[in-house]
């Protein structure tokens, strides 16, 4: 199975941001290189709907062009489902635009040692990540 490294201080201050927004989805970008994430970015939700998540795309644009030569990139992304566990919702799936992104779910329904989950997706497919902490 495929694995990904989190550090403590972005599971920490994703967490955070899930909490800050509540009830409402929370959305952001993960920055990295490959499987390790080693910052997030912290986007408005940008549709209306409370139980949904947009993320900003001129937010992205600008994290993408800010990165250039840096050796980092923007390797995925992360949302918050407030009321439900950490699994794709089929709305999640089918707009799973970048087939090699991290889509990390962060929920606060379950105890937090279970708050988070990575997948790799798609509208056809959903690939378990396992989470090294680091």
């Amino acid at each position: 199975m495929e694995r990904i490294q989190l550090p403590n201080a972005v599971r920490a201050e994703i967490l955070a941001h899930a909490r800050a927004q509540a009830p409402r989805e929370c959305c952001g970008l993960l920055v990295g290189q490959g499987q390790v994430v080693e910052d997030c970015i912290r986007s408005r939700n940008v549709d209306p709907n409370p139980n949904r998540y947009e993320i900003d795309a001129l937010l992205h644009i600008a994290t993408n062009r800010r990165l250039r030569g840096s050796g980092k990139a923007v390797v995925g992304a992360y949302h918050s489902h407030p009321h439900s566990a950490p699994l794709p919702s089929q709305s999640d799936r089918a707009e799973a635009y970048y087939p090699d992104f991290i889509w990390l779910i962060v929920s606060l329904a379950v105890p937090e040692a279970a708050a988070f989950a990575a997948y790799r997706l798609d509208a056809r497919r959903v690939s378990h990540l396992e989470i090294d902490a680091i």
